[in-house]
């Protein structure tokens, strides 16, 4: 399929903003897009020590739904948390970012070979709704949300696969790297690469799947050198 046919084909209106329904009290799942897009737009920069208290202040949700959200960011590696300690945002190096994508390469062809064969209708369907949210975030310059929704694609291939030692090593290494991404501060997307890989996966085409993810982790490898 043609970039132009891909485009139409993504082109779908954004869900509206989560928005909290008045008197319901914030879940685990409602916080944590909130809390990493923050971390993500830099409005909780690396050098900032944060209090439970403060973020749940200023996030409005109980203590112990935001050590929940605390503890899945940190099981990601986005945030570091320590005994006795304030909770801190990463900062990979050079060599830890240069690690972490050599690994996913590694991993990811492997899973979106396994996606090929394992994906439902509905799956493809899940991914291309991705995608397009996605793009339409970035139209509408919506930094933190388009970087997340770009991780999440690749959290949600490899769930897909149907390896779960493989989704859960890909989960402490893409919301990591979208993290690096974020420091860059030039994230344009990269939605029209992603429905290419859907496309690839509704044909069960293993090969140009692999193929398109090779040349899409060596594309973002290339932008974070």
């Amino acid at each position: 399929m043609s970039a132009h046919a891909l485009q139409r084909t993504f082109a779908v209106t954004a869900p509206p903003a989560m928005r909290l329904v008045p008197g319901k009290r914030p879940s685990v799942d409602d916080l944590y897009p909130r809390l990493f897009d923050a971390i993500l737009e830099q409005r909780i920069v690396p050098t900032s020590r944060f209090t439970e208290e403060g973020l749940a202040q200023q996030f409005g949700v109980s203590r112990s739904v935001l050590r929940r959200v605390l503890a899945r960011l940190a099981e990601q590696q986005v945030i570091i948390l320590r005994p006795n300690l304030r909770a801190q945002v990463a900062a990979p190096d050079a060599e830890q970012v240069q690690h972490m994508l050599e690994a996913r390469r590694l991993m990811e062809v492997t899973v979106v070979q396994l996606a090929c064969v394992q994906a439902s209708p509905g799956q493809v369907r899940r991914l291309r709704e991705l995608v397009a949210r996605q793009r339409a975030c970035v139209e509408q310059g919506q930094q933190g949300p388009a970087i997340r929704l770009y991780g999440e694609f690749h959290l949600l291939l490899a769930a897909i696969a149907g390896n779960r030692p493989l989704a859960q090593f890909l989960n402490s290494l893409v919301p990591l790297t979208s993290l690096v991404i974020a420091r860059q501060g030039a994230f344009t997307g990269a939605w029209l690469e992603q429905a290419e890989i859907v496309e690839a996966v509704e044909r069960r085409d293993a090969g140009t799947a692999a193929c398109l993810m090779t040349h899409h982790l060596d594309h973002l490898q290339a932008k974070l050198a």
